[in-house]
């Protein structure tokens, strides 16, 4: 399936963070919630049916795939890892959020940011 990336935009919160965890390394349903819990301060809660759901919409997508399980973990849990199409995703869905970060600090919405990066 070529689909392009722009075409299942936008994300919901949920699923862009589903991404963003699977993003830098394979992980199962548990190790997805608790990362995104650490990456929003616990601002982003998963609940096991809301991911599940999510992952199953994903998979059907072409997002995400099941792997197989990494050494030495536990063979009995689902792992996922991203697919060509989930990075692309991704990235397109970022490139959108940080284009209207930036219409937001044009508007003076948000305060410009001084010099750090």
């Amino acid at each position: 399936m070529n689909r392009p990336p722009e075409d299942l935009l936008p994300l919901t919160h949920v699923v862009y963070h589903v991404l963003l965890s699977l993003s830098l390394a394979p992980r199962h349903g548990y190790g997805i919630i608790k990362d995104v819990v650490e990456r929003t301060a616990g601002r982003l809660e998963l609940e096991a049916g809301t991911l599940y759901a999510a992952l199953k919409r994903m998979r059907d997508d072409g997002l995400v795939e099941e792997i197989e399980a990494p050494e030495p973990a536990d063979a009995r849990r689902r792992y996922y890892g991203l697919t060509r199409l989930g990075r692309l995703v991704l990235r397109a869905e970022s490139e959108r959020l940080a284009e209207m970060v930036e219409l937001a600090k044009k508007a003076h919405v948000l305060p410009a940011r001084s010099g750090r990066a």
